[in-house]
């Protein structure tokens, strides 16, 4: 929680005067039994109302300061944990987006959407309870407690016996629940994460008739969360009913003692009145005092969580400087290049050696789990190579500003990605300064400018996710959105197979024919996609196991001859 305390340097003078007031607020309190006990020991007993009356209206004074007192309390203090949770989940999400796509995957998108939300929602709570309550509670316990020597001192020995008890009784308790309500967050990520995965899965879970089976694996889950959050909240339970009944033997010990007093003439009925009043602000105190324990142990769980993800580095070390461009007429060089996932006992791709010449369109080709996209996610550096380098332009990746890597590059990744918003927008992501002009060419070399080349088609409005477009749609926008940048090398992630052979391949043409003759990479599961290509990759098990044109592959590369003929056999 420490290291987060750094987020509320925006609101130093909020955490300072919400304190503050509140600590002045608690002196106007503690004044309230002593008048109470002038009233009852000067006005009442000798019968005098106009004291009575100046009395009270000295009561309704301090009671109008203090809520003034608490309610500017509570906007600074409010003010400060909004402020606080705002730069909280803004330095997280710049920390995630600056992860590598190996920490986001060994992270979990169920986990982060956790920590961004609920986590960060519990730290707020817990800021705005620990700016209001933290000095306000243990000020008046303990000033009650001055007081009540102040009053009488015997009577106020009770005071002494009791409030120790009730720290320990709070304090046995709490160090019990900590452990307990981060095993909490823990089993809520699960949930999260099969919520998530049920209703970003909903279509094929019916498909297949295992909305029962699914059902019962959530209520698994869920029954989990369940009994640990009983557990907990039966441990958190006995914090109020064990400081009640505390409190109260101490008041009857007090009343005891105070009448025996007052029989003997040392003590006045109304100084037992204000013994009492300052024991029922303990109580009141104390109870505040265990909720707000309560609220900060969460929070601190929380904010241990959070702080978990901010420490997590990323696997990507960056420089800042431009590197001196050379003169060379490679566009992307892989040097015996090998990449292993976090996790894994074995290498995804192994000994990669490719030279890729400027303008060059390269067809990426093999079966499933041969590090097709593996391979192309290492140009832009989402992921690190574990062995060899990977050059653009005759400079190694790494040497790259990473935002400087990126604008040479457009990507079309395999799942085709839209945002919610217009089509302009949508494809601006690719180039936020580009005309109508540059994106109905986009769009027209993506093979898209008849369905949204229209009037006002640029303004058509998508849905989250581009759920209200079809397959095709999405794929043809994403490619648009990708050269609308003018990209020097272009990744086509398998960005054609909702297309049908007559759109690939007009596609195709058409980013042959753009005037800044970009290098193309194409993933593809289709041959008929990549025969024109100007040299094939085919990947095997992670290796490379052919190169070449389409006809030379036919007679050279037996893996390549049999996913082509496969294709050509379906087809006929």
């Amino acid at each position: 929680m420490k290291k987060l305390l750094i987020y509320l340097k925006d609101s130093k003078k909020e955490t300072v005067l919400a304190p503050l007031f509140k600590m002045t607020e608690a002196i106007f309190e503690l004044l309230v039994p002593l008048v109470v006990a002038s009233v009852i020991d000067v006005g009442i007993k000798n019968a005098d109302r106009g004291y009575v009356v100046s009395m009270c209206l000295l009561l309704a004074a301090l009671g109008a300061a203090g809520l003034i007192l608490a309610v500017t309390a509570q906007y600074f203090a409010a003010k400060a944990s909004a402020v606080f949770s705002k730069n909280v989940r803004h330095a997280l999400f710049a920390h995630l987006q600056s992860l590598s796509f190996s920490e986001i995957d060994t992270i979990g998108t169920s986990t982060m959407i956790n920590r961004l939300t609920s986590d960060v929602n519990q730290m707020q709570t817990g800021v705005n309870l620990f700016l209001r309550l933290l000095l306000r509670s243990p000020f008046v316990v303990f000033g009650a407690m001055i007081m009540a020597f102040t009053v009488n001192v015997r009577a106020a020995m009770v005071f002494v016996i009791a409030i120790p008890l009730l720290f320990a009784a709070v304090f046995a308790i709490i160090l019990r629940s900590l452990p307990l309500y981060r095993d909490v967050q823990t089993e809520l990520d699960g949930v999260l994460g099969k919520t998530r995965e049920n209703l970003s899965g909903t279509r094929v879970i019916r498909a297949f008739c295992k909305e029962a089976e699914e059902e019962s694996e959530f209520r698994s889950k869920n029954k989990a969360l369940t009994r640990l959050q009983n557990r907990v909240g039966r441990i958190s339970a006995l914090l109020n009913p064990s400081t009640y009944v505390m409190i109260n033997l101490a008041v009857i010990c007090l009343i005891w003692t105070g009448a025996l007093q007052v029989n003997a003439g040392s003590l006045s009925q109304g100084e037992v009145v204000a013994l009492y009043n300052y024991m029922s602000q303990i109580l009141v105190e104390l109870i505040k005092m265990a909720n707000l324990v309560i609220t900060l142990t969460r929070s601190v769980a929380s904010a241990g969580r959070v702080s978990a993800v901010l420490e997590v580095k990323s696997g990507l070390e960056e420089t800042l400087e431009e590197p001196q461009e050379k003169d060379t007429d490679t566009a992307v060089e892989f040097d015996n290049v090998g990449l292993r996932y976090e996790g894994d006992s074995e290498n995804t791709l192994s000994g990669i050696s490719l030279r890729v010449k400027k303008g060059e369109t390269v067809g990426v080709i093999g079966g499933t789990g041969s590090g097709k996209t593996s391979l192309v996610n290492l140009v832009p550096r989402f992921y690190e190579a574990t062995e060899g380098e990977v050059r653009v332009d005759g400079i190694n990746v790494k040497d790259y500003p990473i935002k400087s890597l990126r604008m040479k590059i457009g990507v079309v990744p395999q799942n085709a990605v839209l945002f919610a918003g217009t089509v302009r927008d949508n494809i601006k992501w690719g180039s936020e300064n580009a005309t109508d002009e540059e994106i109905y060419k986009a769009l027209e070399a993506a093979a898209a400018k008849d369905i949204f080349g229209a009037k006002d088609g640029l303004d058509y409005v998508i849905e989250q996710g581009g759920r209200n477009l079809s397959g095709g749609q999405r794929q043809r926008l994403t490619v648009a959105r990708a050269l609308v940048r003018k990209p020097e090398i272009l990744l086509l992630d398998d960005s054609s197979s909702a297309l049908d052979y007559a759109t690939d391949a007009a596609m195709r043409r058409a980013i042959r024919e753009l005037d800044y003759s970009p290098t193309v990479f194409i993933v593809s599961q289709r041959t008929s996609s990549i025969r024109n290509a100007d040299k094939i990759v085919v990947l095997d098990d992670g290796r490379i196991v052919g190169i070449g044109t389409h006809d030379a592959l036919l007679e050279s590369c037996p893996i390549y001859g049999e996913i082509h003929n496969s294709q050509i056999k379906a087809e006929s």
